[in-house]
């Protein structure tokens, strides 16, 4: 196969999402499949982009108290099985480790697919005083969850990489205040990062974390109408502190048990970030988490190659120095067409064309990744027009998705309602719900369809007085969807 045949996106978004999101995985270089099922091999340029949302959050935890740390990647069973409702939860999808070299262990190793049950003794350890409170620990790992099945990379692999943040406080009003601060910081990765708007509630009592007492989300649709999940925070209230003994004194001398939170988020967004922008040219990302921001395409004949390269070389450097993230693409065997392909495929969200016109009339033609448009700038005010170019493009790629979030968003007022709309149209679909997971169990047997998410009280009125499915009294309204 030829060098521009392998650049080509062959699938189809629209009409084959699946192959065309393996393929833009694999061409735009993000991941490669490993030898086991359901792993992956992060490539660099995938790996960069974990980075760039690692580093915007590791920043924003430690604003707030946060501080990293690191727990061993094996949990003693004995550990796991002092909380039932994680052992409970977790049991189908827990790796355990048997013998170390030829030995067999005298107690079995469960390979974290959370790390509450290593963390929580020792969080019991070093608080004694109300003056030890709050204690915030976050650390970045990967964990593993075997029951994976239907892979699709970053979006459901048996390992993943994420961060999770554990904390202990000392009222439920400080742990739920901790609760609401992550998810905020979830959704502002969302929308001022990824471009992406999210939807923000809590989850349905059977779909809390094992053992928590609320769990919340931010939910992403999209453009193939299934939502994901981007990232929980959760409340825990007092069952772990009771359970691993995280009790400290008060300022009345009184012995008290704390009150817990944990919440994280995985390389899911990576997914969630190819999902949303990219197109049937390739991959398309924001200029927050691109490894290049511009690239330069020089365009020349032999005899002006040498004024060309001079011309471009001088404004690399110049965006260069402003802290612009540039690449001078000044390669002999590859013409322009290809180069642009290239850059294309691996979502640079603004190219620069210089040929020997923009160099006679001084001057830069600027190409925007997600649409095409063409613009020409002057070279005098290059750095502060490229910058203007880029927040341009982050505002093309957000009002996209936005547009895509607000046109599905539909109502439904019974079961045939919901099942036909989601069946049509996919998105989310609002209706009115019992709370009873048999209700949603119905749905989910005829369609695949769940509950993904039911607003906070404070956020929505209820869209009925009783419950769409089975008639009973609505409790509150249920955003259903199928999702990833």
């Amino acid at each position: 196969m030829s060098g521009e045949q392998e650049l080509g996106i062959t699938e189809s978004k629209e009409h084959n999402p699946g192959d065309w999101y393996a393929e833009v995985v694999q061409k735009a270089k993000l991941a490669d499949y490993a030898p086991m099922g359901g792993f992956i091999v992060t490539r660099p340029r995938g790996y960069a982009l974990w980075a760039a949302i690692k580093d915007n959050l590791d920043g924003w935890f430690k604003e707030t108290g946060a501080q990293n740390a690191y727990f061993p990647m094996f949990i003693p069973e004995g550990y796991l099985e002092r909380e039932k409702d994680i052992v409970e939860g977790f049991d189908p999808e827990v790796a355990w480790v048997t013998h170390g070299g030829y030995d067999e262990l005298e107690e079995r190793l469960a390979v974290r697919p959370t790390s509450e049950s290593i963390i929580a003794p020792f969080m019991a350890k070093w608080v004694r005083s109300y003056r030890d409170l709050p204690l915030r620990l976050n650390q970045w790992n990967s964990v593993v969850r075997w029951e994976a099945t239907e892979t699709k990379p970053f979006f459901r692999t048996k390992e993943f990489l994420w961060q999770e943040g554990h904390t202990a406080h000392a009222s439920e009003s400080g742990a739920w205040e901790e609760m609401t601060l992550r998810l905020d910081q979830y959704q502002r990765l969302y929308e001022d990062v990824l471009a992406i708007p999210v939807l923000r509630g809590r989850k349905p009592e059977h779909d809390k974390f094992p053992g928590a007492d609320t769990t919340t989300t931010v939910e992403a649709l999209m453009p193939d109408g299934k939502t994901v999940q981007g990232g929980t925070s959760h409340y825990l209230g007092q069952s772990f502190a009771d359970a691993f003994d995280i009790s400290f004194v008060d300022e009345d001398e009184d012995e008290r048990i704390a009150h817990t939170t944990s919440w994280g988020l995985s390389w899911r967004s990576i997914g969630a970030l190819i999902m949303t922008h990219s197109d049937d040219q390739g991959l398309v990302l924001p200029p927050t988490v691109a490894q290049e921001q511009v690239v330069i395409v020089p365009i020349w004949q032999e005899d002006t190659k040498e004024t060309v390269l001079q011309y471009a070389s001088e404004i690399a450097a110049e965006l260069q120095d402003a802290g612009i993230r540039v690449k001078l693409d000044d390669r002999d065997e590859r013409n322009p067409g290809f180069k642009f392909n290239e850059w294309e495929l691996k979502g640079v969200p603004v190219r620069l064309e210089i040929g020997p016109n923009e160099v006679d009339d001084e001057e830069v033609t600027v190409v925007h990744r997600p649409d095409g448009e063409t613009i020409t700038d002057d070279r005098g005010d290059i750095v502060e027009s490229l910058r203007d170019h880029l927040d341009e493009v982050y505002a093309k790629l957000y009002a996209a998705a936005e547009e895509n979030l607000e046109e599905n968003i539909r109502e439904a007022s019974s079961r045939n309602e919901i099942l036909g709309t989601i069946g049509q149209h996919g998105g989310y679909v609002k209706a009115p719900w019992c709370g009873d997971e048999a209700c949603e169990t119905e749905v989910k047997e005829q369609i695949h369809a769940e509950v993904v998410m039911v607003p906070f009280d404070e956020d929505e009125e209820p869209i009925g007085e009783t419950c769409a499915v089975c008639g009973d009294e609505a409790e509150t309204t249920a955003y259903f969807a199928k999702s990833y």
